[in-house]
């Protein structure tokens, strides 16, 4: 327990140490088309000169009168959004974990999941949320919301706002970094699937708070932080402002809810962990089936449902966008499962609950980037084409690597935010029934279907792609490093043998 609390310590002390460091300078490019995800602060609460005395008592009840109310129905949806995607990680991605280990080690995922979800939202209330979504520089924030400071207005007496995507309308902030914890906390606990039954609890610990710190926190920034649509006031700030937004917002990358920050960032560090841990003990030569394939079922229900939160909250508002990543949520779920199912019956003659249910995560996670920015027939295409795709992951993929990626993180998630993030580039267009991107945000133009190029988009995305494996890959290699140095990553081989539920928690999930 002293190795983890003094692991722990460490992590925390880099990270305030490095990521308070000064601002790394770039060039800036012209502004692009923007990525519907993202949060900045409300125009309201950047600095002003004060007035003087005589004009203050006059300026008071208009200044008063000028403050934006947040609209009370968005406001109630991201709070719906944000209990949904509590529902994801605990309990269904803990259930849908749980069930696909041997019975020995389910406490043991389910406490994995639980405990990193836990710590991953302490952490974003102490620098997460500040690192991620203040202004800083293109790669990471700044401090101005450590430990939450200025999300209550004593002056004012009220709320800060955070923007949405619609000019002049709000949600309070407190909201959306409560929406925002939670992508952190279940994108963290995404990556126990790939090393379970073999990591030492401590160990698990230690790694998420350096990975989140390092690589969840600029890879948020980069993707979905700028400065919102009421800051481009006129064409002549519009270089300024978008000059302030993170990298990957800058070179106009689309990530609705999370392909690049959720997915592919946690499968690289799940795929780098597999590598740097080693296989399980007897893997290849003893069975390792799931021992409850109706507690995977659960989750992956449990999953689906929350993740209507997920997709269809990121659009930040209860608006049009919402809805459309809402069906889209609905329908390419529903034919990634075909897809699988009909994969597996040409493979092996039948079709599986497994199949059925690793189907359904795979198009969810496929269609995470895309849900607010493609049609609903892109939707059904992306979903149906990452069935097949993801079950070519968990099978041919795998045996390529050669990983003990237990639960098929990289298969699933890795594959699935790949190929959802560039097709979101090609359905995005408005030529095939996609919403096209804002093009201008002084007036909230969008692309035209004549100025839209696919083969540019996807360019971005593949850019975004590509950034994103070498930042979460670097970092996680840095991070086991370090975690092995100190506390050790992996169990003793009996502990292994025994399983985790007893030798690590001293429990066991299931009696006689």
């Amino acid at each position: 327990m002293k190795k983890l609390l003094a692991s722990l310590a460490l992590g925390l002390s880099l990270g305030f140490g490095l990521l308070g460091a000064g601002s790394l300078a770039l060039a800036q490019t012209a502004p692009a088309a923007a990525a519907p995800a993202a949060e900045a602060k409300a125009p309201a609460a950047a600095p002003a000169a004060a007035p003087a005395p005589a004009a203050a008592a006059e300026a008071a009840p208009a200044e008063a009168a000028a403050v934006p109310v947040p609209n009370k129905g968005d406001t109630g949806w991201m709070m719906l959004s944000t209990l949904l995607v509590l529902m994801m990680a605990v309990p269904g991605l803990a259930l849908f974990y749980g069930g696909l280990v041997r019975s020995k080690n389910m406490l043991s995922v389910l406490m994995q999941v639980m405990v990193t979800f836990s710590l991953i939202l302490v952490l974003w209330f102490i620098y997460g949320y500040s690192f991620a979504f203040t202004e800083g520089n293109a790669f990471i924030g700044g401090t101005d919301r450590l430990f939450m400071k200025g999300i209550w207005d004593n002056a004012a007496g009220t709320f800060a706002n955070a923007a949405t995507f619609s000019k002049g309308v709000y949600i309070p902030e407190v909201v959306f970094a409560a929406f925002q914890a939670t992508f952190a906390g279940i994108t963290c606990a995404l990556i126990v699937g790939a090393f379970a039954e073999r990591v030492k609890f401590s160990a698990v610990l230690a790694f998420m708070v350096l990975w989140f710190t390092f690589s969840y926190l600029p890879i948020a920034h980069m993707v979905w932080f700028w400065m919102g649509p009421d800051a481009y006031a006129s064409k002549e700030v519009v270089d300024e402002m978008t000059s302030k937004a993170g990298l990957l917002w800058q070179w106009g990358a689309l990530d609705f809810a999370g392909g690049t920050v959720v997915h592919i960032n946690a499968a690289v560090a799940g795929l780098v962990g597999a590598f740097m841990i080693g296989k399980r003990v007897g893997y290849g030569r003893e069975s390792m089936a799931p021992h409850s394939l109706t507690l995977t079922m659960v989750g992956a229900a449990l999953l689906w449902v929350g993740w209507f939160g997920f997709n269809a909250g990121s659009a930040l508002e209860a608006n049009g966008f919402a809805a459309l990543a809402f069906i889209n949520t609905m329908m390419a779920t529903a034919a990634a499962v075909i897809a699988w199912c009909l994969g597996e019956a040409l493979m092996r003659g039948k079709a599986s609950m497994l199949g059925a249910a690793s189907g359904a995560v795979a198009g969810l996670v496929a269609i995470t980037p895309a849900a607010g920015n493609v049609g609903i027939g892109g939707g059904v295409i992306i979903g149906f084409i990452a069935g097949f795709a993801c079950l070519w992951g968990v099978n041919g993929l795998k045996k390529l690597l050669g990983a003990d990626d237990s639960l098929d993180v990289f298969g699933v998630h890795g594959v699935g935010g790949i190929l959802g993030a560039l097709l979101t580039g090609v359905f995005n267009s408005p030529a095939l029934g996609g919403p096209s991107a804002v093009g201008d945000w002084v007036t909230v133009s969008m692309v035209t279907a004549d100025a839209y190029s696919i083969a540019a988009q996807v360019w971005i995305q593949a850019k975004a792609v590509l950034l994103t494996i070498v930042w979460s890959g670097v970092v996680s290699v840095a991070a086991y490093k370090i975690v092995d140095m100190t506390i050790g990553l992996r169990v003793s081989e009996e502990e292994e043998r025994e399983g985790l539920d007893i030798s690590s928690h001293g429990e066991s999930a299931y009696h006689g």
